[in-house]
């Protein structure tokens, strides 16, 4: 593959689907710093996955993938370069869109902030409307597995939104 052709297909993704990859970089990284880490981070695996796309899956599956893989390998380089975590409290507080303020949306945010990766994931993946078979393929685990994870996700947070010490 071209370098030009490589740009021009990176270019096509990005303008297509940079909300998709927005979206993994902000149920990940909790402050604007490490937000921008993490897309740079994102950015520079999709260029490099460009010539090994082979059109098997669709892009936004392949995207995915990337993506939340390159959050996965980050939120460990993060970890081990950080000897204090921060609190989970001031972690959410970072969550506020600069763009929007949707409190139903912040509180979704801070939610899927409290799981672990794969459950994060999958209810990023979830929330855009992926199948299980999509979701299997990106995360390598049985769609079977995807069902009792999202199912057990779906009655956690109903839990969470009923909880009378939380306000949407």
């Amino acid at each position: 593959m071209t370098e030009a052709k490589q740009l021009q297909i990176f270019d096509d993704w990005m303008e297509r689907h940079q909300g998709l990859l927005f979206k993994v970089v902000r149920a990940y990284a909790f402050n604007p710093h490490d937000q921008e880490d993490l897309f740079q981070e994102i950015i520079h695996q999709v260029w490099n996955s460009v010539p090994r796309f082979e059109g098997r899956s669709a892009e936004t599956t392949w995207l995915y993938r990337v993506a939340i893989y390159s959050a996965f390998g980050w939120t460990r380089k993060e970890i081990k370069h950080r000897q204090n975590k921060e609190s989970l409290q001031s972690r959410s507080q970072a969550l506020v869109s600069t763009n929007h303020h949707n409190p139903r949306l912040d509180w979704l945010y801070e939610q899927i902030a409290q799981l672990d990766e794969v459950d994060r994931s999958l209810t990023l993946m979830m929330l855009d409307g992926f199948s299980y078979r999509e979701m299997s393929d990106i995360l390598g685990i049985t769609e079977s597995n995807v069902g009792v994870k999202l199912n057990r996700i779906k009655k956690h947070l109903t839990k969470q939104s009923n909880d009378p010490h939380h306000e949407l």
